[in-house]
């Protein structure tokens, strides 16, 4: 069997323009409602919405490849980079390193790729291994570069990629159409296409070692924020970590050939599940403002913060409601002080209430997009 890379028509990738036609306008439509949205929030909600955002792409790019971080490391790695880390403690390299790459991605979108730019992250994120042989750099190893899965004995190759000794030239000329792919590009590409081609197209070349994943999507949500000429936070390793089997079945459906249009219908669907995610983290922080311009002056200290705490859980919120238990750990009230105070918060409108006894639990009073 060929790989796509083995095939006359590499790198040339074809694809059905028209199927992708309601999909890039979706995304430009969605984008400027976000855009319009996000004015809305004040200054430190949108730093509060950044850093979220990225610890958790930072998180689910790493646990797609099976890495488990720290939260509370990578958030306080990401909070040194804003210029808010109150506290000085040693962060491991694992978390710093994919905190810095993201990072950079956020800062630094709208510049041009290089190597340098690629071997940066590289670094960044592999600068923990001692098991490798070439970080910072492309792969040299002679043997061959293959995604296996299955027993020892019955090993199935889902994908064998390019040799590693033709890798710079390949690299040499992803690099160029990258650039050249960009807006005001010679061959400028609509935003969600070009972003499925360099993901595709980086993934099948698999420059370096390990981390090839990482830096794959990193490059796409880069793609993604030099289309609308800004970090756009879109939540695309979120999406991606909760729905692994389709993109890993999809990515190997389409090293086989070089006509992708069912690859590019699947990862332009996901950007555009990412960005429905973004937008309701925006919602989210404007519900915020208007509970607290509800509420503000008639909360004591504990209950400011429970509210604070119950709001850094994001959307999802706290798992099963707060409890009086959890407004105890909280807060440290005794149980009286802590049923008045639950109490309060409803009849004013900061929290609902269900359930009774033992399975009350009470909920943030916004509306749910």
């Amino acid at each position: 069997m060929l790989w796509n890379w083995q095939q006359p028509d590499w790198p040339s990738f074809s694809y059905e323009k028209a199927a992708l036609a309601e999909l890039e306008a979706k995304f430009l439509q969605q984008s400027g409602l976000l855009l319009g949205t996000y004015k809305h929030i004040g200054d430190e909600d949108k730093n509060t919405l950044a850093i979220d955002l990225i610890c958790d792409e930072a998180l689910k790019t790493s646990e797609i490849e099976g890495e488990y971080l720290n939260r509370d490391s990578v958030r306080s790695s990401i909070l040194k980079h804003f210029g808010l880390a109150a506290d000085k403690q040693k962060i491991p390299a694992a978390e710093r390193g994919i905190a810095d790459m993201m990072m950079d991605l956020y800062q630094n979108f709208a510049a041009p790729l290089t190597h340098k730019t690629l071997f940066a992250w590289h670094s960044m994120i592999m600068g923990n291994r001692d098991d490798l042989n070439d970080i910072g750099r492309y792969r040299t190893h002679e043997e061959p570069m293959q995604i296996v899965a299955g027993p020892l004995h019955k090993q199935k190759v889902h994908f064998e990629a390019l040799p590693s000794h033709i890798v710079p030239q390949e690299m040499k000329a992803f690099i160029a159409w990258f650039n050249q792919s960009a807006h005001g590009g010679t061959t400028a590409l609509p935003a969600l296409t070009r972003a499925g081609i360099v993901h595709l197209y980086f993934e099948t070349i698999h420059p370096f070692e390990d981390g090839n994943g990482r830096i794959g999507r990193g490059i796409a949500e880069k793609v993604l924020a030099q289309s609308l000429g800004q970090p756009t936070l879109i939540a695309l390793s979120h999406i991606i970590e909760g729905n692994k089997k389709p993109y890993y079945d999809m990515l190997e459906r389409s090293n086989k050939s070089n006509e992708i249009t069912e690859w590019l219908l699947y990862f332009a669907k996901t950007v555009l599940d990412a960005q429905a995610y973004t937008q309701k983290n925006v919602d989210f922080l404007i519900q915020k403002t208007k509970l607290y311009d509800r509420v503000r002056e008639r909360l004591n200290e504990r209950q400011e913060k429970a509210l604070a705490r119950m709001f850094r859980e994001g959307l999802e919120g706290f798992k099963g409601g707060l409890s009086a238990e959890k407004y105890i750990k909280i807060t440290g009230a005794s149980r009286a002080t802590t049923t008045r105070d639950l109490q309060e918060l409803v009849e004013i409108g900061a929290l609902t209430r269900t359930g009774e006894r033992k399975t009350t639990r009470y909920w943030l009073n916004i509306e749910r997009q």
